[in-house]
């Protein structure tokens, strides 16, 4: 082999190549880490309505390190999904001294169990709020799906004009409803939208008109429903 002076002269040229391939790997490293690339702001695309600015601060000063080109993104974006109220964020360099930060805030749609929340995507996330939502009771991973059906099921009520301010989903996967007037809507494991259509279309010729409304109505009869009315009469 070291007879073979071409061989020798490609190994010269590939050693030689490496190291200089090192030397500039280096050289750049170094360059980017001067301080005279330094992070001078953090901008914001909106101003956020329920994070507040005292939190966002307190991430900047202790999450962001490091300069304009060697900020971790991926570690800035999670500590911002890290506060309350906040759904997804996007962080992107912005030439030539900043990083511009765009924050997705939870829209809360009803309660979760008690203790939580439900998103408008029907994604379950915990925070802090005043606000007069219904409440979804569910199983585990069902958040979406009591999300989708209380949609459905609220629109079908339009006509009552009432509102649906409690939905339940029990263990056997059998649906409940709870009105603004407090009436309780039983609508059982299928049909559900049928069986409320069904009731809805009547509901002006027979409960409305009653002297005594219905507190409990059990809507999982195949072709009509049972009124229950306070006290116990049907």
């Amino acid at each position: 082999m070291w007879d073979n002076t071409p061989l020798l002269r490609h190994i010269t040229h590939l050693l030689f190549g490496i190291s200089l391939g090192l030397v500039l790997y280096g050289a750049v490293r170094y360059v980017l880490r001067l301080p005279v690339f330094p992070l001078r702001a953090v901008e914001l695309v909106a101003a956020p309505q329920r994070v507040a600015t005292e939190q966002i601060e307190k991430i900047v000063r202790e999450q962001i390190s490091g300069n304009f080109f060697t900020v971790d993104l991926d570690r800035t974006r999670q500590a911002f999904e890290q506060l309350p109220w906040v759904r997804k964020v996007s962080v992107r360099r912005k030439f030539p001294w900043s990083l511009e930060i765009e924050i997705e805030e939870q829209v809360a749609l009803a309660r979760w169990n008690a203790m939580a929340l439900v998103n408008t995507h029907g994604e379950v996330f915990v925070a802090r709020t005043e606000q007069v939502l219904p409440a979804f009771i569910g199983q585990p991973d069902t958040s979406a799906q009591v999300a989708q059906v209380y949609g459905e099921l609220n629109a079908a009520l339009q006509p009552m004009q009432q509102q649906i301010v409690q939905i339940s989903l029990s263990p056997r996967f059998a649906w409940q409803v709870k009105l603004d007037n407090g009436m309780v809507l039983e609508l059982g494991r299928e049909q559900m939208q049928q069986r409320l259509s069904r009731f809805v279309a009547v509901y002006p010729y027979s409960l409305a008109a009653m002297e005594r409304p219905a507190n409990h109505v059990d809507l999982r009869y195949r072709n009509g429903f049972a009124a229950y009315l306070p006290g116990g009469n049907v």
